[in-house]
């Protein structure tokens, strides 16, 4: 399993979202989500995503918080621990994305989008501010067949 972050940028009630539209070997192919991305030898989760963040939107964070971990598991790829951020205070100017289009959308328009669905789930515990959590999905191809959330099965 490989290690990678994920961020959900915030500004004035909209997350700052990448559609997922230029690389064609691409399990996210088509698909919206928040920035981040694969573990540097040696980096820590913070690092990563301070890393991430820099490089695919020219956004420097000033504050973040470490939300939880997304056991993401499919039948398509290498599974990975996906370290979940937040973050609402950054300074820079955002840069075009070599990854996909940046996008500022009205968070509660996001799950209307094309997004992972086990991400709805996710964005539900982050609006409503909960604390540190452990998330398993589990995919066959772009359907979800099991969520778990911190021991106790949802789906």
């Amino acid at each position: 399993m490989k290690n990678t972050t994920l961020c959900h940028i915030e500004k004035d009630g909209k997350y700052l979202m990448l559609h997922r539209i230029k690389k064609d070997k691409d399990i996210n192919k088509d698909k919206w989500i928040g920035v981040g991305g694969k573990f540097e030898e040696n980096e820590s989760p913070e690092e990563c995503v301070m890393r991430e963040v820099a490089e695919e939107t020219g956004l420097t964070m000033k504050e973040f918080s470490y939300k939880g971990i997304v056991t993401f598991v499919s039948d398509e790829c290498e599974g990975e621990y996906m370290h979940l951020f937040t973050c609402d205070k950054f300074t820079g100017e955002l840069k075009e994305c070599d990854e996909g289009v940046l996008e500022w959308i009205e968070k509660e328009k996001v799950k209307e989008l094309t997004i992972w669905e086990g991400d709805k789930i996710f964005l539900d515990l982050l609006e409503d501010n909960a604390p540190f959590f452990s998330l398993k999905l589990r995919y066959e191809k772009d359907s979800l067949r099991e969520a778990v959330l911190n021991g106790k099965k949802l789906i």
